[in-house]
């Protein structure tokens, strides 16, 4: 009830003319765009929720890990669909480092003895639960092997702050084991901090808090994670390089030249092991020492103490370390007109277990939007552009499949690839996009297009409605939010495979879903499963057939498209916002510093009202220096100018006899004009200038990454030189822009 209320209440403030909607579409004249309408229609005729229903309870039945049997049997049956439906199918291999448990051992042995169990629960209630000899066991993946003792230190969420928070109560976790809580960052990040403070090992569990009973009823019973649940998931340090780690900027074929492990600048040195909340629960019930502070607190039901002291653990790891086949499934639909132009669409079908939710939710509505594609070309329509559905070996660990293929194929792609539409795992509730900023104004086009199932009004207009309701939103910022004709979408970290195309060779990626009212405790368990999924996730895999219809409408619309549908002026708007958000921090530490340092010299630094919490004060910070940003600020002027005169020669060029096909091929190569030669700092895998995952949030993205983080890490040296960096990349990408508006004219 309350959830239509809050709609009626919204629904209220729409102007008239977002419902007066206006089916011109973005880079097609009028009668094409009402052909393109016709197929869309077709197109949507053809979906079906009971076959989303069937793939995900197929693809589902059994474990399907990188390397086991049922990978294979999920490959093969991805592979025998696209056949049957018309595509030009491969399977293209990769041989990549994927290790998995030989020995687990995690032990208190002091004050008290307990021997973690490390494994989770079948139930009755889930069909597949049960499938011990298929399941992988629990482990994060790329922890190396380990045999370690020591003292038992509790890290709340073990990211840097928290490690600020230690130092200021006099606790170093230099030669001890760390536990910290799932969340708040990517998993990733929290052994790297670990390690980078001198801890000996780390363990992550997860809280109820986060995902467990706190948060509702838990499995079966409800959808959230269970005492016995774990969540396992890669710890390599991808924010580096994702990929196979032996293999750094090329391709993983068999006869690959190979790093040695030791080597491999994303792996760590300490040993890490994911635990459940039922075996983290008398390691922290034992610890003493400090009462952690109140946003530490779990909801486990006694006091959250810090250590160090009598708890004592020991920690036993041992992995295989073997090169595996990855399966790739690459399938084309040749285009008609510009069969060397690819939009490509892709979606991981590796799972931790049996993987209902992650990946094959998303996975199934690919399957279905490819089937419908199949179904058009039937009655004699084909693409103008060469369609290519990819299905992803090998995500889970370190986004392996999609870059492999994509440093394998990287000069192929940057001349071909027009766009990369990912998708994952997908649920319930609202739509969400991230990605390339020129995409903007399309992607909220055909969202614009694209009914919701449960409230009959577009995926665009509930999104609105829900921004519109949000808590603690101002009137003035409803008031600019109804104003907008688009809604902003996000930028690109990391965390799935368009990481590669977008960050790596600069292609043109967004990244598409559904959820919000799916939430639960599944994630990596054995415990998302078709049963879990069916009951809490997409029970009439409605949403499902929604991310057909949307990513299926935004490649089928790249590939039909007159002129691609890429707006600069948008991108130019967003890198601006970016821009004077980093002038605005450079200026606020400055004035924070200034006064912090002016108080500590002083005596008068209110550090804490108790001091038993923090016992020393922060340390004296080094001065903020000015910052230049005026090349940075001249080069967006710049673009500004530059992207409302191409805005408006784009307008004409279909009308002029314009060489329609080489104004495509620069509107889609022209991201590649924002890459750095030499990457990012510590991490030149990473090339592009405008967005990368952050070197200590993971999946967390950073927008003018070279200049922002430098800032964060108070190297005014190198933000300084990135700021240059930038500003010649976007006067590099602009004076590309120059050239097509003299090509049109």
């Amino acid at each position: 009830m309350r959830k239509w209320v809050l709609f009626s209440a919204a629904l209220i403030f729409f102007p008239a003319f977002l419902f007066a909607q206006s089916k011109t579409l973005c880079g097609f004249s009028e009668a094409d765009a009402k052909k393109e309408s016709t197929l869309e229609e077709k197109f949507d005729g053809y979906l079906s929720a009971q076959n989303i229903q069937q793939y995900i309870k197929d693809l589902s039945a059994r474990p399907h890990h990188v390397g086991s049997p049922g990978g294979k049997a999920v490959a093969d049956y991805i592979y025998s669909k696209f056949k049957t439906w018309g595509f030009d199918v491969q399977v293209e291999s990769f041989y990549v480092l994927f290790p998995t448990p030989k020995q687990r051992v995690l032990e208190m042995t002091a004050p008290v003895k307990y021997r973690a169990l490390l494994k989770e629960m079948p139930l009755k209630e889930d069909g597949t639960s049960g499938q011990v000899q298929e399941q992988i066991p629990t482990y994060n993946c790329w922890s190396p092997d380990g045999d370690v003792s020591g003292e038992l230190v509790f890290v709340n969420y073990g990211v840097p702050d928290d490690y600020e928070t230690l130092r200021r109560m006099g606790i170093d976790v230099k030669g001890k084991i760390v536990l910290a809580k799932y969340g708040h960052s990517w998993r990733g990040i929290k052994p790297k901090v670990a390690q980078e403070h001198g801890a000996i090992a780390c363990i992550i569990y997860s809280d109820p808090r986060e995902d467990g009973y706190f948060q509702g009823d838990t499995y079966p019973h409800g959808p959230f994670r269970n005492e016995y649940g774990v969540q396992r998931g890669s710890v390599m340090d991808m924010p580096i390089y994702p990929g196979d780690p032996l293999t750094p900027g090329i391709g993983s074929t068999k006869d690959a030249k190979r790093l040695d492990r030791k080597d491999a600048g994303n792996l760590l040195k300490i040993p890490v092991l994911p635990i459940s909340y039922h075996d983290a629960e008398p390691l922290l019930r034992a610890l003493e020492g400090p009462v952690a502070p109140p946003e530490w607190r779990g909801a486990l039901p006694f006091t959250y103490h810090i250590g160090p002291g009598k708890t004592t653990v020991h920690l036993k790891l041992e992995f295989d370390w073997q090169i595996r086949e990855l399966r790739d499934i690459i399938a084309k639909m040749p285009g008609s007109d510009y069969p060397d132009e690819w939009v490509i669409r892709g979606n991981h079908h590796d799972a931790w277990v049996n993987g209902a939710s992650d990946p094959l939710s998303g996975q199934s509505a690919m399957l279905e939007e490819a089937r419908a594609v199949g179904e058009l070309v039937k009655t004699g329509w084909k693409p103008r552009r060469t369609l290519v559905y990819c299905a992803w070996d090998g995500e889970e660990p370190a986004l392996m499949g999609s870059t492999e293929w994509v440093e394998y194929h990287a000069q192929e792609l940057q001349e071909k690839a027009v766009a990369y539409i990912n998708s994952d795992g997908n649920g319930r509730g609202f739509f969400s996009a991230e990605g390339s900023h020129a995409l903007e104004p399309f992607i909220n086009e055909v969202a614009r297009d694209v009914i919701d199932p449960e409230t009959g009004i577009s995926v665009l207009e509930r999104l609105r409605a829900k921004e519109l309701v949000s808590p603690g939103m101002s009137v003035k910022a409803r008031k600019e939010l109804l104003e907008k004709k688009n809604l902003p979408i996000g930028a690109l970290g990391s965390g799935s495979d368009y990481s590669p195309f977008i960050q790596h060779i600069g292609i043109p990626s967004l990244n598409l879903g559904f959820g919000g009212e799916d939430d639960g405790g599944d994630y990596h368990s054995i415990y998302d499963s078709y049963d879990n999924f069916a009951r809490f996730k997409d029970p009439k895999f409605e949403y499902g057939v929604a991310l057909s219809k949307t990513a299926g409408r935004a490649t089928l619309r790249l590939a039909n498209a007159d002129i691609l549908p890429f707006d600069f002026k948008s991108l130019y708007q967003t890198i601006k916002k970016y821009s004077e958000e980093l002038i605005t921090i450079s200026d606020q530490m400055r004035e924070n510093t200034a006064l912090e340092n002016q108080l500590i010299s002083e005596g008068k630094y209110k550090y804490a009202t108790d001091p038993t919490k923090i016992i020393l004060p922060p340390p004296t910070r080094q001065e903020v220096p000015f910052l230049n940003f005026s090349n940075l600020q001249n080069s967006l002027t710049i673009l500004e100018k530059t992207s409302g005169s191409l805005s408006d020669a784009l307008s004409k060029a279909k009308s002029s006899g314009s060489d329609v096909e080489e104004i495509n091929r620069m509107l889609y190569r022209a991201e590649q004009e924002l890459l750095s030669e030499n990457g990012l700092p510590l991490r030149s895998w990473y090339r592009h200038t405008i967005y990368a995952p952050g070197f200590y949030t993971g999946y967390g993205v950073k927008t003018l990454p070279g200049i922002r983080e430098a800032i964060e890490q108070l190297n005014w040296k190198e933000a300084q030189q990135q700021i240059e960096i930038a500003a010649n990349a976007i006067s590099k990408f602009t004076a590309n822009l120059q050239t097509l508006v003299l090509i049109i004219k």
